[in-house]
């Protein structure tokens, strides 16, 4: 009796070993999907415990750093950080804006959680450019025109807004033109551009007008500034005029192309 042709060894090879290898295969990669499915379902939730449920991760300590006259408890107590709370579910802008909020004085801040205990505050305090004297007390004022703070005492090196405000003329045009707080950031402008060794020895930043304003300086010595527009360049015209004329009593940087000092 003849054997099977070759085509029909072909035929029965396939029925043999194609279908039922391919559904073993099938089968194999479908329990590996669900044994690596599993396997992370497994790995998040230790990992969701471990940020949220577990004690290890949770606020112990809040450190607080670049204060100047501010103290680091003022900080804390304006920061309210939750002691015990998951780190990770501390809410870090909520406790800047409260800070900037609470707390005037500081300018920035960085609120940076410190794994695996700790929230730690980074303050920059704001920088007074001038004074305005208030009653008895003194309002500090920064370089963005900020009041920030009021003490009793005025700050040494910070000098103190005069606004001519008493004398006819100009100085109640300007007034009404402009306004008083308008003065006053005119006035923040200049004491910002003011070269630092300048701005150590100002006393007064006197506000006459809008384009009349004027510095008193230790010694007696006075500079016309005018308006508080190209403040740069009058900061560096009149730094090369003190130092051609260190003996002079009266600068002007009015017009900064054209610099003039008199007096010795």
């Amino acid at each position: 009796m003849a054997g099977p042709t070759t085509a029909e060894r072909g035929e029965r090879q396939q029925e043999s070993s194609g279908p039922p290898l391919a559904r073993r295969l099938g089968r194999r990669r479908v329990r590996m999907i669900i044994v690596l499915a599993l396997a992370l379902v497994l790995l998040g939730s230790g990992t969701v415990w471990a940020l949220y449920g577990s004690q290890w991760l949770r606020v112990e300590r809040v450190t607080v750093s670049g204060t100047r006259e501010l103290t680091p408890q003022q900080v804390r107590e304006a920061a309210r950080v939750p002691l015990g709370a998951p780190l990770v579910s501390v809410d870090t802008d909520a406790i800047e804006a409260r800070l900037r909020r609470e707390l005037l004085r500081i300018d920035s801040v960085d609120v940076e959680r410190s794994w695996p205990h700790g929230i730690a505050l980074k303050v920059t305090e704001r920088t007074p450019v001038l004074l305005v004297q208030n009653g008895r007390d003194f309002v500090e004022v920064d370089d963005e025109g900020v009041r920030f703070a009021t003490i009793s005492e005025p700050v040494k090196n910070v000098p103190l807004l005069q606004l001519m405000t008493a004398q006819p003329g100009s100085a109640t045009a300007s007034l009404r033109r402009f306004g008083e707080s308008r003065l006053v950031r005119e006035a923040v402008s200049v004491a910002a551009s003011l070269p630092a060794a300048v701005a150590r020895d100002a006393r007064a930043v006197k506000v006459r007008s809008y384009d009349d304003i004027s510095l008193e300086l230790s010694g007696g010595r006075t500079v016309a500034w005018g308006s508080a527009e190209k403040g740069r360049l009058k900061a560096r015209t009149l730094t090369a005029l003190m130092k051609a004329a260190p003996r002079a009593r009266h600068f002007d940087v009015s017009v900064p192309t054209a610099p003039a000092s008199a007096g010795s």
